[in-house]
């Protein structure tokens, strides 16, 4: 059992930044496939960014050029440089970990952390 757990969260007025990290147990974090999701107060968990074990990211187009990821395999993390926040994305946001070399690609969430941009 992966345990992840998600901070870096906060409040910040529009235009702000905030980073974002991951953190999970496990001796395999290199083989893991890594990704944000987020999820608002009347929405469904809706996809981020990813960033895959071999480095290859992907990001929705609404926040691609404002945001980054990362990750440091050593440590067992990954980050969201969001960058130019918009009121609209204020959101919880999960880590997600799958365990893609394994036959059931298990899937891992963190807890979320929540991100507050004002206005």
């Amino acid at each position: 059992q992966v345990q992840v757990i998600e901070c870096g969260g906060g409040s910040v007025q529009a235009g702000g930044s905030l980073r974002l990290s991951c953190a999970a147990s496990g001796h395999t974090f290199s083989n893991y496939d890594l990704g944000w999701y987020r999820q608002t107060s009347v929405g469904e968990r809706a996809f981020v960014g990813s960033i895959s074990r071999d480095g290859s990211w992907y990001f929705v187009d609404d926040v691609r050029g404002r945001f980054t990821i990362s990750r440091d395999n050593g440590k067992n993390r990954m980050y969201l440089e969001m960058n130019n926040l918009k009121p609209e994305e204020t959101a919880i946001y999960y880590c997600n970990i799958v365990a893609s070399l394994f036959k059931d690609h298990p899937t891992f969430w963190g807890q979320g952390t929540q991100v507050n941009v004002s206005s």
